[in-house]
């Protein structure tokens, strides 16, 4: 593929300015850059959902039709995006074949031919789902295993990799790595796009970088270091990362108390503690229960047996007025389903849990509101227009900024951050990292749940890690290593090795 001189304006902002580079057959094309550089602009008119202000694209010779998704398709382009755009009422197999169903005769649908190919190439990722079960019913990992598999059956010539790893535990990831290894001998092109600068370097044989829309540089991986990548990536240099952890546990009581709490067949027996000041991280494998606790905790989700207390007063289940009334915040691992309303504007996102405390007789007092949202984007750094603007019209990045800011603007006792960095950028990340200590500092208590092994083990105080719906393990100080976790995190009995 050869993109030459694309670009794409939305209202007054340059997302696209002439953008050129080239992508090999049998080649991993990382693309890189900050949040709102132009990635997902780049991706989305390469899929045929939008079409460029000027320029063109050559595909094996050919023009790439634009703004057409099927023609794209047909030509061998294949799209696994960072949100998922899987139907969340339909199983994986109706999910796989959209589109492109398998018949008989007359239109019949061939479902025992569906259903055995769907069993195959998610057995090739290591998968094991119902196929019968509504995707809104799988965790969000298996969501997005459903969406590669989706184009991995398409045979494309040019895969587009969109975060594809956000989601996934290092287990599914290097299932993942395994099918992108077996593409590249086969000679499909691969455009991948991570903030995970490790897979950058670990897979990528070429690297392209944008920075507000433009292009920067495009070079062989081995001649670049992560520094390097970082600078041009940010135009800046990002400060040295710091491994401070803030306060840690204070003498005074546990802002979360959690006993014997179980949710059949989720999780059972889990008890916890979080004191002021404290990061506690919550590791383990996709499926491990982690998310089912948080959602429990918060108050989304009932739970069978157990008991919850907050700031030392018993917490009632199934209530997550009463969880916001008492000072607990969750920022939630779907952020497009459960974390933001996407039709919405920024600015409602980030003060809807809040429009009842600025109501006074029934009339919202707008200028506290404008107030409250203008502290958050400047806090958070969100780049964007208008906080008029659909919250749909961020990228992913700054969408997770905003589900921040919209419960920090509480002033939480309680904080339970849910892959809080998925999909976040480098310098972002930082940002977002550098905000957790000052909470942590300010006495917040933190629950801290993420598949980054690194970022888990960098950020928290201790670490509990979940296997099978139980508390297998904690770990703390110099025993907070990757093999110690994972070793922890393992079901019981599997025989398995640590690679």
């Amino acid at each position: 593929m050869e993109i030459r001189g694309l670009s794409k304006a939305f209202g007054g902002v340059q997302a696209l300015n002439r953008v050129s580079f080239g992508i090999h057959a049998g080649e991993v094309h990382a693309l890189c850059g900050e949040n709102g550089a132009g990635k997902s602009t780049l991706i989305k008119i390469l899929a045929g959902i939008i079409r460029p202000d000027e320029g063109e694209v050559g595909f094996d010779g050919r023009p790439l039709a634009f703004g057409d998704v099927r023609r794209a398709e047909a030509a061998g382009v294949a799209v696994i995006h960072q949100e998922s755009v899987a139907f969340a009422h339909l199983n994986a197999v109706d999910n796989l074949f959209v589109g492109r169903e398998c018949c008989r005769f007359r239109g019949v649908l061939d479902r025992h031919a569906m259903a055995r190919q769907a069993r195959e190439i998610l057995g090739r990722l290591g998968e094991d789902i119902d196929l019968n079960q509504p995707l809104e019913h799988l965790p969000l990992a298996q969501r997005q295993m459903v969406a590669i598999a989706r184009a991995l059956l398409a045979r494309c010539r040019l895969l587009v990799m969109d975060e594809p790893t956000a989601s996934l535990s290092a287990k599914e990831s290097k299932v993942l790595f395994r099918q992108i290894e077996t593409l590249r001998e086969s000679g499909v092109g691969i455009l991948y796009v991570s903030h995970r600068l490790q897979e950058i370097f670990q897979l990528a044989d070429r690297v392209t970088v944008l920075r507000d829309g433009c292009w920067v540089s495009t070079d062989p991986c081995c001649d670049l270091d992560e520094t390097t990548l970082i600078r041009r990536m940010v135009g800046r240099e990002i400060a040295a990362r710091s491994t401070a952890r803030g306060k840690g546990p204070q003498e005074e009581g546990p802002r979360l108390t959690v006993r014997g709490l179980s949710r059949a067949p989720m999780f059972s027996d889990v008890s916890l503690d979080v004191y002021p000041g404290e990061i506690v991280g919550l590791g383990g494998l996709v499926g491990a229960g982690r998310s089912e606790v948080a959602r429990c905790l918060f108050g989304l989700d009932d739970f069978d047996q157990g008991s919850i207390e907050l700031n030392g007063v018993p917490h009632p289940g199934g209530s997550v007025a009463a969880s916001c009334a008492s000072g607990m915040a969750l920022v939630p691992e779907d952020r497009q389903h459960e974390g933001l309303i996407q039709t919405f504007s920024i600015g409602d996102n980030l003060t809807l849990p809040w429009l009842q405390r600025f109501t006074r007789r029934g009339v919202l007092r707008r200028s506290a509101l404008k107030t409250l949202v203008t502290r958050a984007i400047k806090r958070l750094d969100v780049r964007l227009q208008s906080t008029s603007d659909p919250v749909s019209s961020l990228s992913g990045g700054n969408q997770q900024k905003v589900v921040l800011g919209k419960w920090l603007a509480g002033k939480p006792s309680m904080l339970i951050l849910d892959e809080p960095t998925r999909g976040v950028d480098v310098g972002a990340k930082e940002e977002v990292y550098t905000l957790i200590r000052e909470l942590a500092g300010e006495g917040v208590g933190i629950l801290f749940i993420s598949s980054d092994l690194p970022e888990l083990i960098r950020l928290s105080h201790r670490i509990l890690v979940m296997s099978e719906g139980k508390i297998r393990g904690e770990l703390s100080g110099a025993a907070m290593g990757e093999e110690a976790v994972l070793r922890l995190a393992l079901p019981v009995g599997n025989g398995q090795g640590v690679d």
